[in-house]
């Protein structure tokens, strides 16, 4: 690997006080190139522009897939990355339903660590922050034909970042819109799923509304996931979350939230979930909680859901809730204060 360090770091002119999520980043960048089928020497060279052709193949069909990652440091400086052999499984299976190269295990966890320490400055020390790691991979060939690329680069940005949203998350359930369709590509980090998503969402916010509740394309009765996090509900005691298929992205965080409410004795249902259901289990008052769950937002309580002209006010979250609980037993592994009995965390 060939390593170019910056001369003069950008890290001074960082409010680390006063992060917006993905605004800043690092010093640095992992750079990897694929050309006459196999990968190149790596490079961590300074963050910095690409120099790409207006004929290059990304531009015009979107063969692009990334994904999403943290990095976590504690009080007494030791750095944690949390399941990231979790994150490649799922950039390999994007990459090949995109018809992309994959990216070996040592390759990526090798790059991960080698960045991460050389910008281990920038992440920051609190337990409200972090940072956030953006590995992510285009098509590079130079031609307009449709047809998959035969060249593509990998680079793997980092950014130290605070809470994804701000103050209460008000949601509306989408009944026109799909997101993604069974059959199509919906389970993948592919760029084309959220720039799809970009025009109803902001139809959505332009009323007020923080994101989206996607439901199923074909009827729209039953609910997939939010924009940017998959969705849980406590119904009584129970914790239900729509089930995975072709059209649901399987969230890392979501894995590991249904992992430890089992492990805490929670009941937790996988299934399909009607807006219908949630509905009535509002009007009975047995709808206790909903939250999403991601990378981006770890543990995100949900104030209100809005279906038609009916906003249904969720209960405010308090120590007992499954979402405050939950949270910070994720979070406390993620920063090593307590035993990692899965042996999700890989410290650097």
């Amino acid at each position: 690997m060939i390593i170019t360090k910056i001369s003069n770091s950008k890290i001074k002119e960082i409010d680390f006080e006063n992060l917006s999520f993905g605004k800043y980043f690092s010093d640095h960048m992992f750079i990897m190139s694929f050309k006459n089928n196999e990968w190149l020497e790596p490079k961590i060279i300074p963050y910095g522009p690409l120099s790409l052709n207006p004929g290059t193949h990304v531009f015009h069909y979107g063969q692009a897939i990334f994904e999403g990652m943290k990095a976590f440091k504690n009080e007494s400086g030791e750095i944690r990355l949390f399941r990231p052999i979790e994150n490649l499984k799922r950039f390999n299976k994007s990459a090949k339903r995109l018809c992309m190269p994959e990216i070996d295990k040592s390759t990526f966890l090798h790059a991960l660590k080698k960045l991460v320490k050389i910008d281990s400055k920038w992440i920051p020390k609190s337990c409200t922050k972090s940072l956030y790691i953006r590995p992510f991979m285009i098509s590079e060939s130079e031609y307009i034909r449709a047809t998959p690329a035969t060249e593509f680069k990998f680079m793997i940005i980092t950014s130290p970042t605070s809470s994804y949203y701000m103050g209460e998350t008000n949601l509306k359930i989408e009944q026109k819109y799909a997101r993604s369709v069974v059959g199509g590509i919906g389970f993948t980090k592919a760029a084309g799923n959220y720039a799809a998503a970009f025009g109803p969402t902001k139809k959505a916010q332009d009323k007020g509304f923080t994101q989206i509740i996607w439901t199923d394309a074909i009827t729209h009765e039953y609910i997939e996931e939010c924009g940017t996090m998959n969705i849980m509900f406590r119904i009584y005691d129970k914790l239900i979350t729509p089930k995975l298929s072709e059209s649901i992205l399987g969230g890392i965080t979501r894995d590991s939230i249904i992992t430890l409410a089992k492990q805490k004795n929670i009941e937790v249902e996988e299934r399909k979930i009607s807006v219908n259901e949630i509905l009535d289990h509002h009007k009975s008052g047995s709808l206790k909680e909903a939250f999403g769950v991601g990378t981006a937002v770890t543990v995100n309580p949900i104030n209100s859901i809005t279906y038609n002209d009916e906003t249904l006010n969720i209960q405010k979250t308090n120590q007992n809730s499954y979402a405050t609980i939950l949270k910070n037993e994720l979070q406390s592994i993620q920063y090593g204060q307590i035993n990692d009995v899965n042996g999700w965390t890989i410290k650097i």
